[in-house]
């Protein structure tokens, strides 16, 4: 029972350390629940009247904008549990709570923007169909990719740069073989959290170091299991 306690008490201290990361996983994780018990035409509708589509935009920007952030097209709340503890965790704990929503909302809300206007200017153009108005743009997906894109300015040299290579050449591999205009926005997204440099001011040169955070994670595994 003690060694129970003494993990509580650790995994309690590590939520705390990112209080926004882990409310948000939580809204998620119950709308994931919901989303399972809807029927699937009500499902649909659903998440369309949250999307972030010109459609929706055109009429209720300020609702679509903050809601589409807390549901996700398919239920995946695993797979989202782990990305947040990889990407977002890290982020909060440094930044704190105010910047890491700073950029998180700002990757968002910008990202957002920037794909459907674009959609807009191709439709106008004559270029694109006028079906793309209603197509559904929901998720967590642009916050996350701000969160990676801030990330590679906490992370200690010459770590950042391998991250930073990495990364860019995944968001641009997936726009180049995407078949829609999310792609472009998880690109977008990924800059404007590059572009929050400014706000890791005072945490930059005390970075996170992979190789460091590996041997922790070594030690605790080995406390836990003697």
């Amino acid at each position: 029972m003690e060694r129970v306690a003494r993990v509580a008490r650790h995994v309690w201290r590590y939520i705390c350390a990112a209080p926004g990361t882990y409310l948000w996983l939580l809204f998620l994780g119950l709308n994931t629940i919901a989303l399972t018990r809807m029927p699937p035409r009500y499902r649909h509708w659903w998440l369309e009247t949250h999307s972030t589509n010109l459609a929706e935009l055109s009429h209720h920007p300020i609702k679509v904008l903050i809601s589409s952030a807390f549901w996700t097209q398919t239920p995946s709340f695993l797979f989202w549990f782990v990305v947040f503890n990889i990407f977002l965790v890290p982020v909060e704990r440094r930044l704190g709570t105010a910047r890491w929503l700073a950029v998180v909302a700002l990757a968002h809300v910008g990202a957002t923007l920037i794909s459907e206007g674009t959609v807009r200017l191709l439709i106008d153009a004559g270029l694109d169909s006028r079906r793309e108005v209603f197509v559904l743009d929901i998720g967590v997906s642009y916050g996350v990719s701000g969160g990676v894109g801030v990330l590679v300015w906490l992370i200690d040299r010459p770590w950042r740069w391998w991250y930073l290579g990495v990364t860019a050449a995944f968001f641009v591999v997936l726009l180049a073989s995407g078949t829609d205009y999310t792609n472009l926005g998880h690109l977008c997204a990924y800059l404007i959290g590059l572009a929050c440099k400014p706000l890791t001011r005072g945490w930059a040169e005390h970075g996170i170091d992979p190789a460091e955070v590996a041997r922790r994670v070594r030690q605790r595994v080995g406390k836990s299991q003697g």
